[in-house]
């Protein structure tokens, strides 16, 4: 009988617990409501991929049982489902546990920070903070309660669409060409000796002339006649030297080409005439080739002395090497250049268009390249290079350029297959560069990153590239200064978000292309900045020029004050 008693006390007495400890509990799910929350940012942001909050709970006196351990979890709720953040465990006075402690007198606080990866669902979402609480093997549900909105998803209206770098062609379709011969003279004369004309590099000047002027891919340009004297004697008596040469020069080039029937040659500017008195850059140049003895000496008094005097003078006092500067370099130095000018004419365009489809075989690399840029048609100009790379199986250009058309037409695959092609025969930086819009086109945006820092040689293209990347990594202030002035939308869309707004309009209205996303984007400055004329009126141009906007701007939370504006309303239904 007496054991009887015992156990029904005791049965009594845990009974007594259960019902405290559920007492205790449910208070404070009824008492909920006190607790204070705080969250920064009131409307969330997608920030580099993520949705990051920092969340404050504020509890009242006499609020936490002292016995108490409560989770609490953000959850981040929206229409297909939910996001939870880390959950954190606080605890009474009198538990034995290493989590935060609230007192039960005076009540306390904590601090949570937390993210978790944006996906487009959370753009028109909620944040609720659920609790429960545990007194020995006893919880209870607190409930949620909704304690932010979100989430605002600029970020995500950035252009993917990372440039790549063509490698251009160097065709020149005129290409200047020249030819020169020396006619050298006696010392102290200006006759044009016989045996000269007959020098095999005279005979070939005037067969080129002659040539140039009956072909038609040549253009004869004119002829320059330069004549010297050398840098011995009297200065006045060499300059009339030279000038003597210079005629006898132009006498023999005259009936030589009209004996030949260069027509061009009447013209008044065909003839290009100069005589030079002593010539000293020819002295120093020969000096410089020569194994003369004193030859370093002979040019250091070149470099002291200006006057032609002075360094003739010095020049011979140098007795040993004069006796063979007279006899190796003076007498080269008595001459007449002269120099015909011609410009080589190449294939036109419609004979190269022509070529690439009935004998590409014949063509050039260069010309093969320039090809491609004759035609506007993405898939011709990817068959031109195509071609050139099977003709030129080392030309790197060539499949670079069959990777840029690729991006061009949206075959990233094709692409990336191209690249790597041309990286294997020689990686540039502009190599780099396109290998990097594609990690970047396929969401490898650390790779993508990691080629373009490597490219940087290939020019602003690569920091535009870098500017995206920074968008979608959430450095906003790194992307305005990638960008620099760039009138492109994503450089504007980098100063919105970087808070920038008025730079942002001034980007904005030098954007070439006239599409419904410049419109929209005025339209979310419009509503930063509480100019309703602005929003209303760019949000109704860019639903007009794109109508699935209107469901994208229903949940921009963007425009989260105006949802139930009636303008808003009547502009995105």
């Amino acid at each position: 009988m007496k054991k009887i008693k015992l156990r029904h006390l005791a049965s009594l007495l845990m009974a007594a617990l259960v019902l405290s400890s559920c007492g205790g509990l449910n208070k404070m799910k009824e008492d909920a409501t006190t607790i204070n929350y705080s969250v920064t940012p009131q409307v969330l942001v997608d920030k580099g991929g993520e949705v990051e909050i920092t969340l404050k709970a504020q509890f009242p006196e006499k609020y936490f049982n002292k016995k108490a351990i409560v989770t609490a979890t953000p959850v981040l709720k929206y229409a297909n489902g939910e996001t939870e953040f880390e959950p954190t465990a606080l605890q009474g006075e009198s538990v034995e546990a290493n989590n935060k402690v609230i007192s039960y007198a005076d009540g306390g606080s904590y601090t949570y920070t937390g993210k978790v990866p944006f996906t487009k669902d959370m753009m028109k979402s909620e944040l609720v903070v659920r609790m429960s609480g545990a007194i020995g093997d006893n919880t209870v549900d607190f409930g949620e309660v909704k304690v932010a909105d979100g989430v605002i998803a600029t970020e995500t209206l950035v252009e993917n669409d990372p440039k790549v770098i063509l490698e251009a062609d160097k065709y020149q379709r005129i290409t200047p060409e020249s030819y020169q011969a020396d006619i050298q003279y006696v010392i102290n004369r200006s006759y044009v000796r016989p045996k000269e004309t007959r020098k095999e590099s005279i005979q070939e000047l005037q067969d080129y002339i002659k040539k140039a002027s009956e072909n038609e891919r040549l253009d004869l340009k004119g002829m320059k006649i330069s004549a010297y004297a050398s840098p011995d004697g009297p200065y006045d008596f060499n300059k009339e030297l030279s000038e003597d040469r210079q005629a006898s020069a132009k006498k023999y080039v005259e009936r030589q080409l009209k004996k030949d029937k260069v027509q061009k040659a009447d013209q008044d500017d065909f003839l290009s005439l100069m005589s030079t008195a002593e010539d000293w850059e020819g002295f120093k140049e020969l000096m410089e080739k020569s194994n003369i003895p004193d030859k370093e000496l002979v040019l250091r008094v070149l470099s002291m002395y200006s006057d032609p005097a002075v360094r003739e003078k010095e020049i011979k006092n140098i007795s040993a090497a004069y006796k063979e500067i007279a006899e190796k370099i003076l007498p080269p130095l008595r001459r007449s250049k002269l120099v015909a000018e011609v410009d080589k004419i190449g294939l036109s365009d419609d004979e190269i268009m022509s070529l690439v489809g009935s004998n590409p075989d014949s063509l050039t690399v260069e010309q093969m390249l320039y090809a491609a840029t004759l035609t506007n048609d993405m898939n011709k100009k990817l068959s031109i290079y195509q071609k050139t790379a099977e003709q030129y199986p080392t030309c790197y250009r060539a499949q670079n350029n069959i990777g840029y058309v690729n991006m061009k037409l949206g075959n990233v695959d094709e692409a990336k297959t191209a690249f790597e092609a041309a990286q294997k025969l020689n990686n540039t930086d502009v190599v780099k560069n396109n290998l990097g819009a594609v990690a970047l086109k396929q969401g490898d945006t650390a790779k993508a990153e990691g080629l373009f820092t490597q490219a940087m040689g290939a020019g602003d293209v690569v920091n535009y590239n870098l500017g995206i990347v920074n968008i979608m990594k959430g450095n906003y202030e790194a992307a305005v200064n990638y960008f620099g002035n760039a009138c492109e939308f994503d450089a504007a869309l980098a100063k919105v978000l970087n808070g920038q707004n008025d730079a942002a309009v001034t980007t904005l209205n030098c954007v070439k292309n006239d599409d419904a996303m410049v419109y929209y984007l005025k339209a979310v400055i419009g509503a930063r900045t509480d100019n309703t004329d602005m929003l209303f009126n760019n949000l109704r141009t860019a639903v007009g020029k794109d109508a699935s906007l209107k469901d994208y701007a229903q949940k921009d939370m963007e425009f989260g004050k105006y949802f139930e504006n009636d303008t808003f309303t009547s502009i995105v239904q």
